[in-house]
């Protein structure tokens, strides 16, 4: 990176080959021809047509469609119809999904300044920011939006808020000077100005030194596009589940076809077998069921002021292991105020300070004259720092618009950031009255002061400064008439005091923080701020523990990533970082196996809320480039929101991972039957029309009341999952076995029961036990304990008696007996062996639960 902070200006002008009167029309367009417009590019995005058939890239879907183009050969076409009508939807409802694509480049164009103005062949135009090109001489002024990248050629008192960039509040005060620090990060460059920052005061003249992509904000949209998007865990297992899954589908399809064959069966019976086998094996519920426990979890936070984008970032929180937030804006009010005053021979807080005019008189007189913030009735308008102290005033019960009545001002001189100090002279009865404020170190060598009082002073400086806070020194002298104003008169003045400020933390912070350590979360701070004041500020909140380092973006300039992997769980507090820093601290955390979400605010945290597994922004006080790259929003910009959000998320989980049990129980019930009958040459059990009925209608009711389970109440004291583990585990295949065995043994007795009618009747009497004991087992696979245990699920009733009555539809109604396959023998005696058949597992298990918890053992079941 070329340090031009740290060339003077005749260099840079010869080094663009430009000049103060600016480019002519010609060189700038053959700038253009080289450097291109002043603008951020974007990636050439996917088309609707190629995202749709990206959907039919899964194996499990390949499955399917095999299945169905089989079951349209062999006589089964509307088997077929059903299944691609299924396949299709989940593409729709897919490539949907895809295109609520992230805007972050459009909110980022959006910052850029439309207009700017540009020396060009030697007058002064206004130009659109496109047409900038490196070696322009631009003219900013208070109220503008820099068009690019600069450096600073003529200076007259700019200041310039970088928030966007660097994330601090505070506006940067600017110099044309040489800076001789040759690292330097993008806060400290105060003789540059950034694209998209915004002039508050003052004007400058720039050399324009970077545009488009090469700009600051450029670098922050290349990082956008590199930073990965992540899986959550529940998606990793969930591919890897659909892998293996389909890889047994196809051998134990490929086995039952062959067993047919060897057996002397017609090859389209052999045919239709597999094809059952292979929908019987499939969850083809399973995406839409996963991903509506997902929306449920969604509107849950919404109430909770938790806005979800991105359906991934609710199971994500679930298993979130680390907090990467912002300080400015996120962990604090983003609102300097005052904390302590100091009156020479003691501090006093603000609360002690309260009903003390007497003491206070003269600095608060100071803070509210020397000042060009104005309040407009529970409004303060101008600068953070100004506005605390006109805030201060009011809190001492002082009116500022008395005090400024009382002394009128006469002249000023205005602050410098060369020099650091405002000074404005009032008139006071029959004398004047000169009010200085600025920088303490400044202002004390001005200062007439013993030396014993100015090392107390000093003292009492760096003892602020050790908390954190940003401090003011105030003086004042009086003049004998109201003669012009100059430099010469900032001198001889008399001491009164000190006020230390800082952006607070907000009041839930330290509350949340302990909560996220209670939950086995880890709390990081990152932040554009200086080290002293970060260190003070996550202290106070819990997140800085004794033990923990605080360092600064130049020490991790000299890290490789390696060294700053094996460091990064030392370390609570990042200070003075830059974006690049932010995503090479997310990612070093990552490599560590961590699950990270990362809060903040300004386009600097874009690319790291993309990189997160989790993105977190700021709902009032965040940008739209923050918004657009986060998955989860905060609408009330609290911290403490997210603890909220995590326990939702880690409940979404259990409710998802029931879900699969209850799914995956049901199906491999069905495998075990299909199986069964062919090993044994029996009639098909089920016809792929009954399974899809199974799989789609009843089993989708069951999942979703499941979905719709509170939280336990000791959710939040347990600890994160670890992301690696699976959800097929040992004791969770175990378990579903079983169970999954309980419903094929009693599905296998209504097949034997119909079997003694006829073959229709046997599939028919298999198909009704199998869904109306997989309705049952809906109430089993609401949680690890008995149902008399568990509060009351109004859905999970529910879902059971619609279930039941579309069955009983199915059954009854001549119209649908023919449509799904019914025999037209079945009568009400055989819906009564149906309903105990299909009873029987569930309250088996229930029993053996309810017995397990009077023994005070825990209950087999997940």
């Amino acid at each position: 990176m070329e340090r031009l902070w740290q060339k003077d200006c005749e260099t840079l002008l010869a080094q663009y080959d430009s000049r103060l009167e600016g480019l002519s029309s010609d060189e700038a367009a053959a700038l253009m021809q080289r450097y291109g417009k002043n603008e951020l590019m974007e990636a050439k995005r996917k088309g609707i047509l190629q995202v749709f058939l990206e959907q039919f890239l899964d194996l499990l879907v390949a499955v399917l469609l095999a299945a169905a183009v089989i079951s349209a050969l062999t006589g089964g076409v509307e088997g077929a119809l059903v299944i691609l009508a299924v396949l299709i939807l989940n593409a729709v409802l897919g490539t949907v999904q895809h295109f609520k694509a992230q805007k972050s480049l459009e909110s980022l164009k959006s910052m850029a300044a439309p207009l700017a103005r540009v020396a060009r062949d030697g007058t002064k135009q206004e130009l659109p920011a496109a047409q900038i090109v490196p070696g322009d001489i631009l003219y900013l002024e208070a109220g503008d939006v820099a068009a690019a990248d600069g450096r600073i050629l003529e200076n007259y008192s700019l200041q310039v808020n970088e928030s966007a960039l660097t994330g601090e509040a505070e506006a940067v005060c600017k110099t044309d000077g040489i800076l001789e620090i040759a690292e330097l990060p993008l806060g400290d460059r105060l003789n540059m100005v950034y694209k998209g920052s915004l002039a508050t005061y003052g004007r400058a003249t720039v050399l324009v030194t970077a545009t488009g992509m090469q700009t600051e904000m450029g670098k922050i949209a290349n990082l956008m596009s590199s930073a990965q998007e992540k899986q959550t865990p529940l998606q990793r297992n969930l591919h890897d589940f659909s892998k293996k899954l389909s890889l047994v589908v196809l051998l134990i399809c490929a086995l039952v076809f062959v067993l047919g064959i060897w057996r002397d069966m017609a090859v389209t019976e052999a045919l239709m077998f597999s094809v059952a086998l292979a929908v019987a094996a499939i969850p083809e519920a399973l995406g839409s069921i996963v991903t509506i426990g997902l929306a449920i979890g969604t509107q849950k936070m919404a109430k909770e002021n938790a806005i979800i984008k991105d359906l991934r970032a609710v199971e994500g929180l679930g298993s979130v292991s680390v907090i990467c937030s912002d300080k400015t804006g996120t962990l604090t009010q983003n609102k300097m105020t005052v904390q302590q005053v100091y009156i020479p021979g003691q501090v006093w807080d603000v609360v002690s300070a309260i009903h003390k005019e007497d003491t206070f008189a003269r600095i608060v007189e100071c803070s509210v004259l020397c000042n060009d913030s104005t309040e407009n009735g529970d409004v303060f308008v101008g600068d953070p720092t100004e506005t605390a102290l006109l805030s201060f005033c009011r809190r001492l019960g002082w009116d500022a618009q008395i005090i400024r009545r009382s002394f009128p001002r006469l002249q000023e001189l205005p602050f410098d950031s060369e020099r650091k100090l405002m000074s404005t002279l009032h008139q006071a009865e029959d004398m004047y009255r000169l009010c200085v404020k600025g920088a303490p170190d400044v202002l004390l060598e001005r200062c007439r002061l013993e030396h014993s009082l100015a090392q107390t002073i000093q003292k009492q400086i760096e003892e602020f400064s050790m908390q954190g806070l940003r401090v003011l020194a105030f003086a004042e002298k009086v003049l004998e008439d109201n003669r012009e104003l100059t430099l010469q008169d900032e001198s001889e003045l008399t001491f009164v005091g000190l006020i230390a400020m800082m952006d607070p933390p907000r009041q839930e912070t330290a509350d949340a923080v302990y909560a996220c350590r209670l939950a086995g979360i880890r709390p990081v701070m990152i932040t554009g701020d200086h080290k002293a004041t970060a260190s003070a500020i996550a202290k106070q909140i819990g997140i800085l523990a004794e033990g923990d380092r605080t360092v600064e973006g130049a020490d991790l300039e000299h890290m490789s990533d390696a060294q700053l992997a094996d460091t990064v769980e030392q370390i609570s507090v990042y200070a003075r970082v830059s974006p690049e820093h932010k995503i090479r601290i997310v990612r070093a955390w990552q490599s560590k196996g961590a699950i990270v979400a990362m809060t903040g605010d300004g386009v600097n945290d874009a690319p790291a809320l993309k990189q997160a597994d989790i993105g977190i922004a700021m709902g009032i006080t965040g940008t739209g480039v923050s918004k657009d790259a986060a998955g989860m929003i905060l609408a009330d910009d609290n911290f403490a929101t997210i603890v909220k959000a995590v326990e939702n998320g880690r409940n979404v989980y259990n409710n998802i991972k029931h879900a699969i049990y209850f799914l995956l129980s049901g199906n491999l019930a069905a495998i075990l039957v299909v199986l069964y009958t062919s090993l044994f040459g029996l009639p098909l059990p089920f016809t792929a029309v009954q399974l899809l009925f199974i799989n789609l209608v009843t089993d989708s009711l069951p999942a979703l009341a499941i979905n719709m389970e509170l939280p336990a109440q000791n959710l939040l004291h347990q600890h994160p999952r670890d992301p690696k583990e699976t959800i097929l585990t040992k004791k969770f295949v175990k378990q579903m076995t079983i169970q999954a065995a309980m419903l094929a043994v009693v599905t296998l007795c209504g097949f034997y029961a119909g079997l003694a009618v006829s073959d229709a009747m046997a599939c028919t009497m298999a198909f009704a036990v199998l869904c109306l004991a997989r309705l049952f087992h809906g109430f089993n696979c609401r949680g690890i304990y008995s149902v008399v245990q568990l509060p009351i699920n109004i859905y999970s009733i529910g879902a059971f008696l619609l279930g039941a009555l579309f069955l009983f539809c199915v059954l009854l109604v001549p119209v649908l007996q023919g449509a799904f396959e019914i025999s037209s023998s079945i009568t009400m005696k055989h819906i009564g062996v149906i309903a105990g058949l299909a009873a029987l597992p569930t309250a088996v298990i229930q029993l053996y639960r309810i017995v397990k918890e009077t023994t005070k053992k825990h209950p087999v079941s997940i």
